[in-house]
């Protein structure tokens, strides 16, 4: 009798992480949903805004906002989770005036120190990078994988989990 008992005390307890796991996971998917709605929205006001501009990079870094040499107003309207976050930071002279500019993360690493591109610019947010004087050489922006990352890779390969270069 009693074995019966603490099996449906079991079966009730495992019932209700089903049910709250399953909340959590129908939470998640409605809150994905405004997200990409919020970026959707964004990325329109990006692309109205955006102008291309020459410029010269003086140097890139990723830096916390405070510390950026962005406008006070823009520091005061960032949440405040984002304040404790690095973003890539890039300072360019932009005609006779040396600006900090806020830089996408997928172009943050193609974009060349010390020299002049033609960006595209959306306020204080960079979204593209060209050369000015021919293509972006990218050779000397790829960072080296560190060992471990190498072996993993070559575990992948070797499992066929991953593409043969």
């Amino acid at each position: 009798m009693s074995a019966v008992i603490l099996m449906s005390k079991v079966t009730i307890v495992m019932l209700i992480i089903l049910v709250v796991l399953a909340a959590i996971a129908v939470g998640l998917y409605f809150l994905g949903k405004k997200a990409q709605k919020k970026e959707a929205e964004q990325k329109e006001q990006i692309d109205a805004m955006k102008q291309t501009v020459s410029m010269l990079i003086i140097d890139k870094k990723r830096m916390k906002i405070k510390e950026s040499g962005l406008p006070q107003a823009v520091i005061d309207q960032t949440p405040k989770a984002m304040r404790w976050t690095k973003l890539p930071i890039v300072k360019a002279k932009v005609g006779p005036q040396v600006m900090s500019l806020v830089c996408d993360d997928k172009i943050f690493d193609n974009v060349p120190v010390k020299k002049e591109v033609k960006a595209t610019v959306s306020g204080i947010y960079i979204t593209s990078v060209k050369g000015l004087h021919g293509p972006i050489d990218t050779s000397k922006n790829v960072k080296k994988k560190s060992k471990f990352k190498q072996f993993v890779e070559n575990l992948q390969e070797k499992a066929g989990a991953k593409p043969v270069k």
